[in-house]
């Protein structure tokens, strides 16, 4: 386990809109504010994209990732981290439940899906820390790695 030690910063509310494209659009906004390693919760709705929802095969390097598309506005409700990648742009991490007519998937925003109507997320800055997220070789992600 590798970890660091910051502050929290500035906390900002924002309101997502109909069609906005997370995590495009909370990037964009980390980016616009300066906003280097953050912490994000979304709730809302969305309807339209893919998530991932897993490897194919677990063992495999790197891992073909299973997508399932959004069919319909489902409920939403994530956490995840801004880090800035190697060139500096923020790039958000999130996982979210969504939910439609009991039932429910979970897994990963980061191919994009769609607002519907309205999201709302809290980004709380976190100051003071070496964070950064770099390619690795064997699973073919960018990883964060944590300075301490």
């Amino acid at each position: 386990m590798k970890a660091c030690e910051g502050k929290l910063g500035r906390v900002f509310v924002v309101r997502l809109e109909d069609g906005d494209i997370v995590p495009t659009c909370l990037e964009r906004f980390a980016g616009e504010k300066g906003i280097a390693v953050g912490h994000v919760i979304l709730i809302g709705d969305i309807d339209g994209g893919e998530v991932v929802v897993g490897p194919r095969d677990s063992v495999e390097r790197p891992p073909q990732p299973m997508l399932l598309p959004v069919d319909g506005a489902h409920e939403v409700v994530g956490t995840g981290v801004i880090a800035p990648s190697a060139d500096g742009k923020p790039v958000l991490h999130i996982h979210a439940a969504l939910g439609r007519s009991g039932q429910t998937m979970t897994g990963c925003l980061r191919q994009g899906v769609t607002t519907w109507l309205v999201a709302e997320a809290i980004i709380y800055e976190i100051t003071g820390v070496k964070a950064t997220r770099l390619p690795d070789k064997s699973s073919g992600f960018n990883l964060l790695e944590v300075g301490e």
